[in-house]
């Protein structure tokens, strides 16, 4: 996906570093995406988060609060509050580069910046939090000892993530002073909570307290056995991937546009990444999905198998041609549903012994509901054989395969 670098200032006047993953085509909607404690917008779950949320038509701004990454400022003069300024700063940057960010997403501290951050960017409908604390303070904890050396000298130099940085009292006092639960209660907007049980630096204790402090709409999703920092990529694009459905019900109605890359009538399938075997799969640059692989073939298992996508169709087709006979011979069918299941067996027919041919096979159960005699029934049974893409697997259909241009 497209990116690009932006700068504005911060809340000392101090350039942040920036950079917006772009969509293909015009975007369906802005985010603003928050990272960790000490951490940065070039941390791996951050970009993994944002590549695939541009693949579902979101862009994504990701920056780095001051002192940190490639931001200017020093980080020893910060605190919780001068973040929240940071993030309304970059919402502020967002709607002048392309519109004010619709969601917010936050990971740890960073989800508790977002939500005290909310009610200062009203364009906002969506709220995401990623392992967030209930309550800033509870940064203090990676503190450990060093705060009541902070409390009484002034500051002191501490160890986090492997690198050293200066704490000050006032970010001590900051973060104990400022409390969150009025802020969620009153948030007026859609809320994700997203935690891994498993996550030993911020419990689970705290996605509790988030999400019994907020009003409804509400949700909350488990990260299973992701770590705080969502370290491993497939747990990183899961979460996006979580984000990108759960977030449509809040966007609206959008636009439908024409993307030159991406012409109206085409699937495309473009891998993930090149180390492993999941697929994003674009339907006209509107409908976004996931294929993959199960785990013991090399997978991720975050999506259907090719074929477990093309007994899809197959029953869906069904189903749909099954539902149009219906009504058009008045049919009292209530209800139907359609099992598939696909396999390869031996060919019966094969005429070489020692190889001998595999075929597909479909197995499909449809189920009727309704008052319908034996003659509605055996009638429908028999329209189901001539459903358009089952005579595509009864056929041979003919495949053009072909380059596209070299990409470099």
């Amino acid at each position: 996906m497209p990116e690009r670098k932006i700068e504005f200032p911060g809340h000392s006047g101090a350039m942040l570093a920036a950079r917006l993953d772009m969509p293909r085509g015009k975007p369906r909607a802005t985010a603003l995406f928050a990272h960790c404690f000490t951490c940065s917008k070039d941390i791996a779950a951050a970009r993994a988060i944002a590549a695939t949320l541009a693949d579902l038509g979101i862009a994504v701004l990701r920056f780095d609060f001051t002192g940190l990454g490639h931001s200017q400022g020093e980080f020893a003069n910060t605190n919780f509050s001068s973040n929240v300024e940071d993030l309304v700063a970059a919402a502020a940057c967002l709607g002048r580069e392309i519109a004010p960010p619709a969601i917010l997403i936050g990971h740890s501290l960073g989800g508790a910046a977002v939500l005290a951050a909310a009610s200062r960017i009203p364009d906002s409908r969506a709220v995401v939090t990623i392992g967030a604390p209930a309550e800033p303070s509870h940064v203090l904890h990676a503190l450990g000892a060093s705060v009541e050396a902070i409390r009484e000298t002034g500051q002191s130099e501490v160890t986090l993530g492997g690198r050293p940085f200066v704490i000050k009292r006032g970010f001590v006092e900051d973060i104990s002073e400022t409390k969150l639960q009025e802020a969620i209660g009153s948030l007026r907007k859609a809320l994700l909570v997203l935690h891994a049980p498993r996550d030993q630096t911020v419990g689970i204790d705290n996605a509790s307290a988030i999400f019994v402090a907020a009003k409804h709409p509400k949700s909350f999703v488990s990260l299973d056995d992701a770590d705080h920092l969502l370290t491993r990529r497939a747990d990183a694009e899961y979460a996006a991937s979580v984000i990108g459905a759960w977030v449509s019900r809040y966007l609206g109605q959008q636009e439908k546009t024409k993307d030159p890359e991406h012409p109206e009538g085409v699937v495309r399938v473009a891998e993930a990444e090149a180390s492993g075997m999941l697929q994003r799969v674009s339907v006209d640059g509107k409908f976004h999905l996931l294929a993959d692989e199960p785990v013991s073939v090399g997978g991720s298992d975050m999506g259907p198998t090719p074929y477990q996508y093309l007994s899809a169709a197959f029953g869906a087709c069904t189903s749909i041609t099954l539902r149009m006979y219906a009504k058009r011979k008045n049919i009292p069918l209530t209800g139907l549903t359609v099992d598939v299941s696909h396999s390869k067996s031996h060919a019966d027919d094969s005429e070489d012994l020692e190889k001998p041919r595999k075929i597909d096979r479909f197995v499909r159960i449809i189920r009727l509901e309704g008052d319908l005699d034996e003659d509605q029934r055996a009638g429908l049974l028999r329209i189901a054989d001539l459903c358009p893409v089952h005579k595509t697997l009864e056929g041979s259909a003919e495949i053009e395969t072909e380059l596209a241009g070299e990409v470099h």
